[in-house]
Order: C-alpha cells, then sequence, then structure tokens
C-alpha cells in the first residue's frame, strides 16, 4: 500500500467540510463559518491543531467553546479565537 500525500488544497477542503458536517448543527454553525473565514490564512501548526480539535466529541465541544466548561490546555487560545469569531456572527451581537 502506498502512502497519499494530501495536497494543501485538499487538506483545507477536507478540514472545511469536517467543519460543517459535524454531527451536531450547533458545532456546524460555529465551525463552519469560522473555517470558511480563516482556514486559508492559518499556518502549519494551527491548521495541525484545527485538525486535531476536529477530532473531538460535539458535545465536549460546544461547551468548551460556550465557555461552560474549561477546555484542555491545548486548545484554549484556538478556541477562545473561534469563540470570538461565532460571538461576532450572532444575531444581536
Amino acid at each position: 500500500m502506498s502512502d497519499v500525500i494530501e495536497t494543501p488544497e485538499a487538506r483545507l477542503k477536507r478540514l472545511r467540510m469536517r467543519s460543517w458536517r459535524r454531527g451536531t448543527k450547533e458545532m456546524d454553525m460555529v465551525l463552519g463559518p469560522y473555517a470558511d473565514a480563516n482556514l486559508a490564512q492559518m499556518d502549519e501548526a494551527t491548521l495541525t491543531l484545527y485538525d486535531a480539535l476536529l477530532d473531538e466529541y460535539d458535545p465536549d465541544l460546544y461547551l468548551w467553546v460556550s465557555g461552560a466548561r474549561p477546555c484542555p490546555p491545548e486548545y484554549l487560545d484556538l478556541l477562545a479565537i473561534i469563540a470570538a469569531f461565532a460571538r461576532t456572527r450572532r444575531p444581536g451581537a
């Protein structure tokens, strides 16, 4: 079996799709717009961290991004940015 190398374009497309098709509508609406607006500008380290974040369970992600539960330290800065982005998109925000 040969190892397939993912192109940068394919990676962004995969991450965008995983952001919009989370399994819960709440996280679709948080991560989808964030991915659309920010993935292309992320550096390699942030893309890798975001990719790992997408492996987390939606119920946990929702509690972390909403501030209802502390998130793991490795995601703290990224989730603060995502939460701030989501707040700017809320009607009346």
